[in-house]
């Protein structure tokens, strides 16, 4: 009998190691090549397994990938949930981000794929990611139900929070930047910005705001619409204007198609079909499917900075300028809705060179917040990864949005947007102050 029980304890503990090889193997492959090559071969090579093995665990490379975000995911939680419970609840915000940057630290293989390889892997992997953060949002409330309201937290909705610290995280850890642990003074200084009593609290749930007047910049005509067809017999236009008609009719099929199926789905037959060009036309004009998609992305990217630099240089003053430039963005985005999700949600999924121009985005945004710095009435200015931070925050704002199903509602976020914006340069008082006159005026 005791026999039997240590052959069985044998087994599953085989069993285990495979597994937990196999998951490894995933975490090792997609981070070194992407979604994309993570293919089974890959994995068992990777892991020194069969297929025939892999097969028992999983059902397909899909369902290795979820289960692999599962299990970082659930190793993280046990982190902050532990870190948290050991901290005063007041304190749960600053003690979940710390155990978030500490365990990027110490592992930095699995961080990497939950924070950026999972992003790549289509909707049910944005689906765990997503849920993964809601539940580590919801350790940080379930403990700040108990704090007495005259004590200070800050005041953030904290999937917000944590999904922007995620993007702060994946950015160096794509680069293999070693001192991960040197970032947490900086975020803990950041949130820090944000405190007030908790009986003040008025942030921490992303409830849409009234809407601001239609901002001026913002064009009449969506730009993601798609071109008529050409009239029948082509009467006195150029090839130069069939080209460029068939090019923009690709591009906006292009943009449909990642909404309706996502990168990794569309094939370039989808997007010829729905353009009604054929693969000849698709291929003189594009060298494949990537490139289709990063023309999208830069056009639509060209487009938001028009815009709001336009808005921004209207206002008068710098909280003025930046409400201005926020309100165009956000009608910008809702009224494409197509340009959004393409641009904020499948361009990881694009690859590198898209994930590389999500990140220089940052940079160009960070210039609308230098103005803050001699704006500012805090004792200390913000940091550069503050302000990082900042951004991070509100592209996660737009992230979410994006993936509503329906309509989503991006112009509505603008009050929780110029609070995240304003916030670490004003104060909570002086930003909130600022923010209900722009309501009261609208």
């Amino acid at each position: 009998m005791d026999g039997g029980r240590t052959v069985n304890t044998m087994v599953q503990q085989r069993k285990s190691t495979q597994r937990e090889r196999l998951l490894a193997g995933m975490v090792a492959v997609a981070n070194r090549g992407g979604y994309a090559a993570a293919s089974v071969s890959a994995i068992i090579a990777e892991a020194g397994v069969s297929r025939p093995t892999f097969y028992d665990y999983f059902a397909d490379r899909d369902d290795c990938f979820l289960a692999a975000i599962a299990d970082a995911h659930q190793r993280l939680l046990d982190t902050v949930g532990e870190e948290v419970r050991g901290r005063p609840p007041q304190e749960a915000s600053a003690a979940a981000v710390e155990a978030i940057v500490a365990f990027a630290s110490a592992e930095p293989a699995r961080a990497r794929f939950l924070m950026s390889e999972a992003m790549a892997g289509g909707p049910r992997a944005l689906d765990a990611r997503d849920q993964g953060i809601a539940e580590l949002a919801a350790v940080i409330e379930e403990a700040l139900v108990g704090v007495a309201g005259e004590l200070a937290a800050p005041d953030l909705e904290h999937q917000i929070l944590l999904g922007g610290i995620y993007r702060i995280l994946a950015t160096r850890l794509r680069r293999g930047e070693p001192a991960i642990s040197k970032l947490t003074d900086e975020l803990l200084a950041w949130i820090k910005t944000y405190e007030r009593p908790v009986c003040e609290h008025r942030w921490r749930m992303l409830v849409p705001g009234p809407p601001a007047p239609p901002s001026p910049f913002v064009p009449d005509v969506p730009i993601q619409d798609m071109p008529g067809a050409l009239p029948p017999g082509r009467p006195r236009i150029s090839e130069e204007q069939i080209a460029e008609n068939h090019r923009l009719r690709i591009l906006y099929a292009t943009t449909l198609m990642a909404e309706r199926k996502g990168y990794t789905a569309t094939r370039v037959a989808d997007i010829t079909k729905l353009a009604r060009v054929d693969g000849h036309v698709f291929y003189r004009l594009f060298a494949d499917k990537q490139d289709a998609f990063m023309s999208v992305h830069e056009i639509g990217f060209q487009a938001v900075m028009d815009v709001i630099s336009k808005a921004f240089f209207a206002g008068t003053d710098w909280p003025h300028r930046s409400w201005e430039a926020g309100r165009a963005l956000t009608q910008l985005l809702e009224v494409n809705p197509l340009v959004a999700h393409i641009g904020f949600v499948e361009a990881h999924a694009v690859g590198p060179a898209a994930v590389q121009r999500v990140e220089d985005s940052h940079i160009a945004f960070m210039f609308f917040l230098q103005e803050g710095l001699v704006y500012h009435s805090q004792p200390v200015p913000p940091s550069r990864l503050a302000m990082e931070a900042i951004i991070t925050s509100i592209f996660e704002i737009v992230y979410r949005q994006s993936r509503v199903e329906g309509k989503p509602e991006v112009a509505s976020m603008l009050p929780h947007i110029t609070h995240l914006w304003l916030t670490p340069f004003l104060g909570p008082p002086e930003a909130d102050e600022f923010i209900d006159e722009q309501l009261k005026a609208a």
